[in-house]
């Protein structure tokens, strides 16, 4: 059989965490030239939450990756929405994604949302991933977990329905290959949607959020602080308090903070040129 052609596009942009900032991602698209027909964007996760219009910029993510220009990886937030939508979370007024559940096309949205990968090779150089990888797993070994959780959001919706609410835990629990189940699924959602600070053996810590000035928890340190050789560099957002300023040859931050007043970010990948566009 032979192996399905790959299309070759003009540029691909590799975009922060959206967080519902409908009116920033048009902006940034219209200073990226972007063409739907040429181009292809790849977005960190994160799509929906806190921003001015999650639903409009949920329909517009949906609308471009039908046509294949875009492909986005699922983040903390989008997980929430889901469990949100199956009735496992409240509705957080802060996160002003009331308006999707009362949208016609609610189910629509969020079953395309619900199937959508974790980990994405955007090329044959880089990994993107919502939080990064640990350095306790190998990419091809993330890339792996990665589908087993892909698997699981995806399925049967009274087994979804079973999983969400065994997702959430602020319990420290240290990584193993041999865990299963609830367990397993919850580790992986973890490294993939939640980390940002961890020990030298992948163990994670949850309550640090501020930026790499601050004092960290005895023992921790970003989790790309902790060398390991990859042949792959790993682009990731969640992490706002970077301001997307970590940029090695190992790793690429691209959470800007627009949200939160800071910037919306793309990074193309043939020549790393960063564009950007601020908040509103």
């Amino acid at each position: 059989m032979n192996k399905k052609t790959q299309k070759i596009y003009r540029h691909q942009y590799v975009i922060g965490d959206l967080q519902g900032c409908f009116d920033a991602f048009n902006r940034l698209l219209v200073a990226l030239d972007f063409d739907d027909n040429q181009d292809k964007i790849w977005l960190c996760g994160d799509v929906v939450a806190r921003g001015e219009d999650s639903l409009a910029t949920l329909r517009q993510v949906k609308r471009l990756s039908d046509k294949g220009a875009l492909t986005t990886v699922l983040g903390n937030h989008d997980i929430t929405l889901i469990a949100t939508w199956r009735g496992v979370l409240p509705i957080k007024p802060k996160d002003k994604t009331a308006p999707i559940f009362d949208a016609d096309d609610c189910d629509e949205l969020l079953n395309w949302l619900r199937c959508q990968p974790l980990l994405v090779y955007p090329d044959d150089k880089t990994v993107l991933t919502h939080a990064g990888i640990p350095p306790n797993w190998k990419v091809k070994q993330a890339k792996s977990y990665a589908k087993e959780l892909q698997l699981a959001l995806s399925g049967k919706l009274d087994e979804l329905d079973e999983l969400l609410p065994n997702l959430y835990s602020k319990a420290i629990e240290p990584w193993s290959d041999t865990l299963t189940g609830h367990a397993r699924l919850r580790g992986i959602a973890n490294y993939l949607t939640r980390m940002r600070l961890c020990d030298k053996h992948g163990t994670l810590e949850f309550s640090f959020k501020e930026t790499l000035d601050d004092k960290m928890p005895k023992g921790y340190q970003p989790w790309f602080f902790w060398q390991v050789s990859r042949k792959r560099k790993i682009l990731f957002g969640h992490w706002a308090g970077l301001k997307a300023q970590v940029a090695t040859d190992k790793v690429q931050s691209l959470d800007a903070g627009c949200v939160w007043g800071g910037q919306l970010l793309a990074y193309r990948l043939d020549d790393g040129a960063m564009i950007s566009v601020g908040a509103i």
